[in-house]
């Protein structure tokens, strides 16, 4: 099995792929036009979602378009696994350890959140492949840590924001104080500064941990928004999952911008009647990392250790699928002029507040 020992910054040309917009319980993803000959039992693979599950309109369902990629063009079968309300460490170490008795390989767990998990059950089956998007703490021979430069994206977020703002005020909304989104908080505020010196960043986190309700609950994301709206602030950035559904909806309702996170929001379905507000989204090539990890093991090599998605490859980056956006000539310069200051590391974008 193959260890990447370095740090490896991977891109891939971004596809349009159709998301599903219905959260269910326990579901296998069905067959979306397979390669497998007839009478050939096709590989399985497996994603176990985060909290909020898929349906979120983000995260999970960009992990969901990176299965559906895969059970297109490889002819893999693909298994999908939710998580249950309240749940703890116990629950996710039985959901992993079923899918692995299963015979899926790669196991991929969408989030931090199963790092402890992984830790145990990944010992158990040294020829299954495990991946963990968004952490680097769990490491072992059959591990995979699909990780971002949130940062990045969220630094070019704050340029947009700056540029767009008319009152100088504008808003950040994590899910849960966690070092992970941090780091959006992080390049988010600093963009915005850069730009700006004088404008002001109102910050807010939904929920503190163990309580990760502030990423699965759109009426704290609602209920925030519009609290930071009545503060003066005319653009809202949220890093919440589900809960961030709630401030691009409050947003939209005031008439003001949104900016979306993880994958290309103005483009979700279930996010249609809002997406004349929503600026712009913070894109995460989550589905990409899902592909690539699948492909690997497909193909014999399965790739291990940390894996990088940066700006540098477009693992991260700036939508700009508004119309309006496009507009928007003097902050699509700033934009672009920052995403070439920070590839040619003229900007260090900070990974914490």
């Amino acid at each position: 099995m193959r260890r990447i020992t370095r740090i490896a910054t991977v891109g891939i040309a971004s596809a349009a792929l159709a998301l599903s917009a219905t959260a269910c319980g326990g579901k296998k993803s069905s067959d979306t036009g397979s390669t497998a000959s007839a009478g050939t039992k096709a590989a399985s693979v497996a994603i176990a979602y985060d909290i909020g599950g898929r349906g979120d309109q983000s995260f999970n369902d960009a992990a969901y378009a990176g299965l559906q990629k895969a059970e297109k063009e490889l002819g893999v079968k693909g298994s999908e696994a939710e998580p249950t309300e309240g749940e703890g460490e116990a629950d996710k170490v039985q959901r992993l350890t079923e899918l692995a008795r299963k015979g899926n390989n790669p196991v991929i767990g969408v989030g931090f959140s199963y790092a402890p998990a992984i830790k145990k059950v990944a010992p158990k089956f040294p020829n299954t492949t495990f991946g963990i998007i968004d952490d680097t703490s769990v490491t072992g021979p059959n591990i995979a840590n699909l990780v971002f430069n949130e940062e990045q994206g969220s630094y070019l977020a704050g340029v947009a924001a700056a540029k767009a703002s008319k009152t100088g005020t504008v808003g950040f909304i994590g899910g849960v104080e966690v070092p992970l989104i941090k780091k959006f908080e992080a390049g988010f505020t600093q963009g915005v500064k850069d730009t700006n010196p004088n404008a002001k960043v109102l910050s807010q986190y939904l929920t503190q941990p163990p309580n990760f309700d502030g990423f699965s609950k759109p009426d704290l994301g609602k209920a925030a928004a519009q609290g930071q709206l009545d503060g003066g602030a005319d653009v809202v950035y949220a890093a919440a999952g589900l809960a961030g559904s709630g401030a691009i909806e409050a947003t939209a309702a005031k008439g003001k911008w949104a900016i979306g996170v993880d994958s290309d929001q103005y483009n979700q379905a279930g996010l249609s009647k809002y997406k004349e507000h929503i600026l712009t989204s913070v894109t995460k090539d989550v589905s990409a990392a899902v592909f690539n990890e699948i492909k690997s093991v497909q193909d014999g090599k399965p790739a291990t250790g940390e894996i990088r998605y940066g700006l540098d490859a477009n693992g991260v980056g700036l939508a700009d699928s508004n119309p309006e956006y496009k507009k928007m000539a003097e902050l699509i310069a700033a934009v672009e002029k920052a995403k070439a200051d920070i590839i040619a590391k003229k900007i260090t974008v900070k990974t914490a507040p």
